[in-house]
Order: structure tokens, then sequence, then C-alpha cells
């Protein structure tokens, strides 16, 4: 059972990593760093600093990254911790660009019940146990999706309810847009893995917020095959609607 520790270490930790990639991001400006390179090395350090963070608080729990070999002992383990050090780390290589982020989740018996999602680029932290967001009435749905990888589904639900697209870069900064009602649907059918996902959804389902495959079918993590193949996030009074397109 994930305890208020937990909370204040997945927060913090994806709120420091955030700092550690603004300042080397910072450090960076003029140097002749090729911006791909920029990405591996931010890549490494953030996964680095969210590494010994964890173990040095929770040394018995396990650690699923994107920036790490998976060790499939995590299969055995009550509590993983499903780290990105960097999600959108094209977004993070471009100068300007505020739609990239670092996620944190714990998950036990396959449920994220501990998320945090940093937005470096305007200091803000979402994290699962923060009070929940009060939406307006639906006057408008804005589908969300990639903008490197939009997918047709997002098309098709923004025609079928009447709809417009929004483009952004990281899985995390998507999901936040809905979470702080900047837009109604965030849908992905380009797969995705565990990572990508699961401090967003922690942090969308504390939100009161809907999140599934598009089929329906829930999201469960820390699972051998870590590949998430569709992701639909959205307000609750549009998942049926959402869902009924596909199913």
């Amino acid at each position: 059972m994930a305890t208020e520790s937990d909370f204040t270490l997945a927060k913090k930790s994806a709120t420091l990593a955030g700092q550690l990639l603004l300042l080397l991001k910072d450090s960076c400006k003029g140097a002749q760093i090729a911006p791909e390179a920029l990405g591996k090395i931010a890549d490494k350090r953030s996964h680095e600093l969210l590494y010994r963070l964890i173990k040095d608080v929770s040394p018995g729990d396990a650690i699923l990254s994107e920036e790490q070999e998976d060790n499939l002992e995590r299969l055995g383990s009550n509590r993983v911790w499903i780290i990105d050090p960097l999600d959108g780390t094209k977004e993070f290589q471009e100068t300007g660009r505020a739609d990239w982020a670092v996620h944190v989740a714990l998950v036990e018996e396959g449920i994220p019940t501990v998320g945090a999602v940093a937005i470096p680029s305007i200091a803000t932290t979402f994290c699962s146990n923060d009070n929940p967001s009060n939406y307006e009435e639906i006057s408008e749905v804005r589908v969300i999706c990639s903008r490197t990888r939009p997918g047709p589904a997002a098309q098709v639900i923004a025609d079928k309810l009447s709809g417009r697209i929004i483009l952004l870069g990281s899985a995390g900064a998507k999901a936040m847009a809905v979470v702080l009602g900047n837009a109604e649907i965030y849908v992905h059918t380009g797969g995705q893995y565990e990572w990508d996902s699961c401090a967003p959804v922690a942090v969308a389902l504390a939100n009161g917020l809907h999140a599934s495959r598009l089929d329906g079918s829930p999201l469960v993590y820390n699972q051998r095959n870590t590949y998430i193949p569709d992701l639909l996030i959205c307000r609750k009074e549009l998942a049926d609607n959402a869902l009924g397109i596909f199913n």
C-alpha cells in the first residue's frame, strides 16, 4: 500500500530530475553539442539521478526505466517504480518547447498507485495525491495527440465528436493538458511503453479522468512485455462515446 512518503519521493524526484535537465539544457547553450547528443546525455543523467534517489529511500523496490536494461526480477516484486527520465526527448532538444516531461510512478500488483509528472519548462509537477481538478462543463472537444506520430484515431474521434486536433510532444505533457482542462481527450495509437504512460495515467485517474486501452480494457503495468499498443485518457463524460467509435 502506497504511503505518504511514496508520494513525496515521486514528486520530489521528478521535480529534481526536471531541474537537472533545465540546468543541463541551459549549460549547453552556445556549446557545439548536437541535439541528439544532448538528448542522450540528458536521458542518462536524469536516469542516474532518479535511480539513486529511489534506491536511497526504497532500496528494496524494483525499478523499470526506459534508460536501463530490463531486469525481469521485477515481475516478482510487489513494488515497482516505473520511470521515464526524459519523456519527449525530441522536444527537449528543440529551443523554446515546453512539451517534455519527467515521469515517476509506483506500481503495486499491476496498478499505478503513485504517479508524478514534472513539466520542468513551466516549473510544475503534478502528483496523484494533489487536490483533484474541478472541471467546467464541456463546450468544445479538443483531441490531443502526438505531433510526430498523430495516428488516424485522433482524427476519427475529432470528426465523430465534432472536435478539433491539438498536437503536442511528450505523453506526459499531453495527459497533463487534459488534467488541466486544456483538452478533453488524449488518444495514442502508435504504440508506447509502460514508462510513457504509467505516471500520466496515475495522475489522470486521481483527477477523475478515464484511462484505458482503446478497446476499453484496463491498463496493467509491470508486465513481461512492456509494450502498450494504444491509450485513451479523457473526460469521463466522453469515454463511452470515444470508445464506442472503435468497439
